[in-house]
């Protein structure tokens, strides 16, 4: 294993040089090759054409100025980008982000961890990134309007049902994919599938919204079926309360677990005995309809507990699901898990746990699925959105579940045939590996492009 960590940490040290401040970056890089480089040592063929140069390098990085103008006549000034990492398997594919934090650093970050999660769904999908440093919290439904507007309209000239199709993310929901949508189709002057997620009176699919929170418990069931356990009387804690971690936690309820938290950027609520089926109903009407803040359950709900501007990870529970956001489980918060005995992590947002906090889960014998397994379940129906959209026909709500749930489980199995290890399966080895030596494969077969 020394040669395989001289190897990884050379290759690390050469892309920091390239890449300098892209932290983000950095760590979803770094997670990948410690799983691929054992296998990729052997692989002359591909150490000769430089597949993992290649892979690590986006085909292309585009940054546009977005000018829009705010409700009292002012302007202002965003950026935007789009990372077209990788097409090896099939046109881009990746969400659309809306928030202050995001960068390029971010962005490239996502985009390679989407070359993997899209190979590990068996569509064929390439991996891409986009968004903006816009924030659509607290801007009128206009505001937001002219913004995508605007958006699109430098876009537009990189995109396409066969070049590259965006999807949502987190600040992107059913109002900002109509309006880019709608300012996609007057420019272009045509009708195509070029955006997921859309509403299904314009082409989206059935079970879109629900599919990455959905998915992730499906993997969930995946992995305790291969334990010999039930997901039935299990405690979840989930973070967030966006898509993922409402239909996380409405599928989740429906499977008998007890969801025990639910949180946003003020806090966490707390149920003891488990949120039930009013209690996420009046959650889910509460922010996506009200944009409202996860406290005010508590003017409804006496039995609930809030902790302000506190993490869920200190409760005592079998599964943490982190939904919300990447890096929201850092070493402590790891400790904190690891000592209420927690059996496994699995992930609803995209790598939200630290290098730190993985290698300490991992020495306490946690059981970790990464993101790029257990949330592959948004991609994949947007996959099969794009398939409806190309037939011209929509398929019913029955169709698409069977179809997602037949998805997450060939990824467990990609899964557990890749990532065997002393007697056990490391998932994250098993994803990175599975998705790895497809897109690889692909590449050493195109020759040097």
């Amino acid at each position: 294993m020394s040669g395989v960590n001289t190897e990884i940490n050379k290759f690390m040290r050469d892309l920091k040089q390239r890449t300098p401040y892209q932290t983000d970056f950095h760590h979803a890089v770094e997670e990948v090759i410690e799983s691929v480089m054992p296998w990729y040592l052997d692989q002359k063929d591909m150490i000769d054409a430089r597949v993992l140069e290649r892979l690590t390098e986006p085909d292309r990085v585009i940054s546009f100025r977005v000018t829009w103008q705010k409700d009292n006549g002012e302007f202002r000034v965003n950026r935007g980008w789009r990372v077209q990492f990788c097409n090896g398997i099939g046109p881009y594919k990746g969400g659309l982000r809306f928030h202050p934090t995001v960068d390029e650093s971010v962005l490239k970050f996502l985009g390679f961890e989407q070359i993997f999660k899209n190979s590990l769904t068996g569509l064929p999908m390439g991996g891409a990134k986009g968004g903006a440093n816009f924030d659509p919290k607290g801007k009128s439904d206009s505001e937001v309007m002219r913004f995508c507007h605007s958006f699109m309209s430098e876009l537009r000239k990189y995109i396409g049902e066969d070049r590259d199709v965006p999807a949502g993310d987190i600040g992107v929901g059913p109002r900002e994919i109509g309006n880019l949508f709608g300012q996609y189709m007057r420019m272009e002057d045509r009708w195509a599938g070029v955006m997921t997620g859309k509403g299904c009176s314009f082409g989206g699919s059935a079970v879109r919204e629900e599919a990455t929170g959905y998915g992730c418990v499906s993997f969930c069931e995946n992995v305790l079926e291969n334990l010999d356990k039930k997901i039935e009387g299990q405690r979840i804690s989930i973070s967030g309360s966006g898509n993922v971690a409402l239909y996380a936690a409405e599928k989740a309820i429906a499977r008998k677990a007890k969801v025990l938290t639910m949180s946003d950027s003020g806090g966490f609520i707390y149920a003891k005995d488990g949120l039930d089926v009013d209690q996420l109903e009046f959650l889910k009407d509460l922010k996506q309809n009200k944009r409202g803040r996860i406290h005010e359950m508590l003017d409804r709900y006496s039995d609930l507990e809030f902790y302000e501007l506190k993490k869920p990870w200190g409760v005592e529970t079998d599964i943490a699901m982190p939904c919300a956001t990447q890096n929201e489980i850092e070493e402590e918060d790891a400790k904190d898990l690891a000592k209420n005995k927690v059996q496994m992590i699995v992930e609803g947002a995209n790598m939200p746990t630290t290098t730190e906090a993985a290698k300490l889960l991992k020495a306490e014998s946690v059981l970790h699925i990464p993101g790029k397994a257990s949330n592959a379940g948004g991609v994949a129906v947007s996959g099969l959105e794009q398939t409806q959209n190309a037939l011209r026909r929509g398929w019913s709500r029955e169709k698409v579940d069977k179809e997602l749930k037949e998805i997450m489980k060939s990824i467990h199995e990609k899964c557990v045939d890749y990532g065997k290890e002393d007697g056990q399966i490391n998932y994250i080895k098993g994803a990175n590996l599975a998705g790895f030596k497809k897109v690889a494969e692909t590449l050493l077969s195109y020759g040097a492009v």
